[in-house]
């Protein structure tokens, strides 16, 4: 068994504070770490995702290299607080958000930065995080709070075979990713040409409107749509069925401990013992955050047995309309057109059954679901193993830090 070292985590890293940004400085210009990149990743992507107009002083004093860690620095609630985000090599020119803290290493040989970027996201350092944080209007992290931690690290030579086996992980996870989002983009780019632009195939083989098939003007929908193409409703081709919370009642809290995946408006909130829905099911936010960053609304596909919170809408394709084809017709609704309320916004099952729709006759439907059937089946496949990924990762972590087990 390895033996476990002590070191103050202050006495290991320097920590410096990120850039402050303007609007007009958004962007354009160089590569830039974003508050939303260092909270949802455990190891900076290749390419960075986001841009900042920066000066060269700028990018030398908030530089990003090898082995530096990047930490939230600020958070609504602590439990988000000091989420961190490893960089495995150096980033020429870019910039890191006010947001955020860096932690450089100030020697070599002690911490394995793909050991750490696993150790700080454990359950182990973050209950340390959050017994130290303090809470005003919005968790904050700063320098007080980082000379009370703690790493507690084995030999440098173990750190390394952990770190790279669960890197090596983390790699097929975010590889798995990104084929998924590659197969997603091919699916609404053929719904965007057969049902946006109408090019769908016509009885010869040829893109319908490109080939000169008849276009019609629509009053309901006001826009010109397939000749013989009828108006139809989101109500008309979904099935709606009953979310509901998990219930907080002292004698059933014991529901929040288990495996099957709790789903709010956005994503899996955390994982139960019971499910109330099994099979496959589309869901769009309700309320909260009903909208992405870009204006358009949150839709997920989800499988198997779940639970599905009363923040989002469970719905069905019916009456030839495919959950893969409702999936992608969901993320072209404009939102601000169904939303209601001042201050909550929501989408309410009324506002969403009534939108109007241009009802695809059931020969393409069809035709479309037999394109994009596999590609949706190897989404499923690729989304279930990462979860297998990560519960093997999570269960090793624990095991594997603490000396309980060994990297050969």
């Amino acid at each position: 068994m390895s033996k476990i070292i002590k070191y103050p985590f202050s006495q290991l890293y320097d920590m410096a504070s990120g850039i402050s940004s303007t609007k007009e400085q958004a962007g354009h210009g160089s590569p830039f770490v974003s508050f939303s990149t260092v909270f949802n990743n455990y190891f900076l992507p290749d390419a960075l995702p986001d841009l900042m107009d920066t000066s060269i002083k700028e990018q030398e004093t908030y530089s990003i290299k090898k082995g530096d860690i990047l930490i939230t620095r600020t958070s609504e609630t602590i439990d988000e607080l000091a989420m961190s985000c490893v960089a495995v090599k150096d980033y020429p020119r870019a910039t890191y958000s006010g947001f955020t803290k860096r932690l450089r290493p100030k020697t070599a040989g002690i911490a394995y930065h793909k050991y750490l970027a696993f150790y700080l996201r454990s359950q182990l350092f973050r209950k340390a995080v959050t017994n130290n944080a303090f809470m005003t209007l919005r968790a904050s992290f700063n320098e007080d709070i980082f000379s009370f931690l703690n790493l507690y690290l084995p030999e440098y030579k173990e750190q390394v075979k952990i770190g790279d086996m669960l890197y090596s992980m983390e790699q097929k996870i975010q590889l798995n990713k990104r084929i998924c989002a590659e197969l997603e983009a091919m699916a609404k780019t053929l719904y965007n040409y057969w049902f946006t632009q109408f090019d769908f195939p016509d009885e010869n083989g040829k893109p319908y409107r490109s080939s000169g098939g008849e276009m019609v003007w629509n009053d309901q929908l006001k826009r010109e749509i397939p000749k013989g193409w009828q108006v139809s409703s989101i109500g008309s081709v979904t099935r709606n069925y009953d979310s509901k919370r998990v219930p907080l009642s002292q004698n059933e809290r014991d529901i929040m401990k288990g495996g099957i995946p709790y789903y709010g408006a956005t994503g899996i909130m955390d994982y139960v013992n019971r499910h109330i829905f099994d099979g496959q099911y589309v869901l769009i936010a309700e309320d909260g955050s009903v909208m992405d960053v870009k204006g358009n609304p949150i839709v997920q596909m989800i499988w198997g047995k779940t639970w599905v919170n009363n923040h989002a809408h469970v719905l069905q394709g019916c009456n030839g309309y495919s959950n893969e084809l409702l999936y992608l017709l969901l993320q072209h609704i404009p939102v601000v057109k169904i939303m209601t309320g001042s201050i909550q916004k929501k989408i309410n099952q009324d506002n969403l059954n009534s939108y109007k729709i241009s009802q695809i006759p059931d020969p393409i439907s069809q035709a479309f679901y037999e394109i994009v059937k596999p590609m949706f089946e190897k989404i499923q496949s690729l989304q279930d193993e990462n979860d297998e990924l990560t519960k093997l990762r999570d269960w090793l972590l624990p095991v594997l830090m603490n000396g309980q087990a060994t990297v050969a």
